[in-house]
């Protein structure tokens, strides 16, 4: 190879890494500019149909959160002295022989839960005696937001235990009727029971004023061959005790219009709830009421 050509040849080589980079460069400098473009683009659809959405989400999830829920406030916060809803006159009338024997019901919280029974023993001699028993219960139910207000919670509770009075075990021609001027709502139930000791005619009264149930058991019997009562009058004086107790329950609340039906819509407009005192609470933590006072009555004698 002559001289001349080794120096072309040499120049050649210098020349070549230099076009390459060149070339590289003016790749790279074209490179820049879509890059910058894919990222506006990326940049812009993140603050596009997504950026507007954003700010709805947010106002939903928060009213999502803020709505939560209210319940009435319960309208009775106390419960009367179970022993003292009836008067002396009445007490005379239903347990003549037993108006000092009141018996109070254990309760861990006599606000929510209270009962007193009586009983009375009359001596005939020969013919025999009459036998009274007479029970009354009270229940009262708090607002709560997970379980409902205290009037759906009484409403729930009285429709058991007039339930519970129509299905006593070994109770013979059963009959129950509404009985109007006692609170919102209130039943009757009445039955025969026969048991060793004689034929028992059994009444139950079972009353709701708003958050509070009441449950009325009266019933009587002709012991040692006396006669039996009449049912119709053990009847009329439970239905007359009842609304008598129902009217208590007011009274110890500062409302003295409860003897006959309330409208629910006249409480508390308040919707705050008010702290659970309800059957669980009231029954030293026991979740369910105790058994049907109507069934107690049925096992007396």
């Amino acid at each position: 190879m002559s001289e001349g050509t080794m120096q072309r040849a040499a120049q050649r080589d210098q020349h070549e890494p230099k076009a390459k980079r060149l070339n590289r460069v003016l790749v790279c400098a074209a490179a820049v500019p879509v890059m910058l473009l894919a990222a506006a683009c990326s940049s812009n659809s993140g603050s596009g149909d997504g950026a507007k959405k954003t700010p709805a989400g947010d106002a939903k999830a928060s009213a999502s959160a803020s709505a939560s829920p209210t319940v009435q406030a319960a309208r009775y916060a106390k419960l009367p002295e179970a022993c003292k809803v009836l008067s002396s006159k009445t007490l005379d009338e239903l347990v003549p022989k037993g108006t000092k024997s009141a018996k109070e019901g254990t309760s861990s919280d006599i606000s929510s839960r209270a009962s007193c029974s009586w009983n009375s023993l009359e001596n005939n001699g020969v013919k025999g005696s009459q036998f009274r028993w007479l029970n009354v219960s009270l229940l009262r139910f708090d607002s709560d937001a997970s379980r409902g207000s205290g009037d759906q919670q009484a409403k729930a509770y009285y429709d058991k235990q007039v339930q519970d009075a129509k299905s006593v075990t070994g109770a013979k021609n059963t009959k129950s009727e509404p009985v109007s001027g006692t609170g919102d709502e209130a039943t009757a139930v009445r039955y025969d029971l026969k048991k060793k000791e004689g034929s028992f005619k059994q009444q139950t009264v079972v009353a709701r004023v708003q958050n509070v149930v009441l449950t009325l058991d009266y019933n009587g019997a002709g012991l040692a061959g006396d006669k039996t009562p009449d049912a119709d009058d053990l009847a009329k004086d439970a239905k007359s005790a009842a609304k008598e107790a129902v009217a208590a329950v007011a009274e110890a609340n500062g409302d003295g219009g409860a003897g006959s039906p309330s409208a629910s819509s006249s409480a508390s407009g308040s919707k705050s709830p008010s702290a659970s005192a309800s059957d669980g609470k009231a029954g030293g933590g026991d979740k369910s009421p105790s058994a049907s006072p109507s069934k107690k009555a049925a096992s007396k004698g």
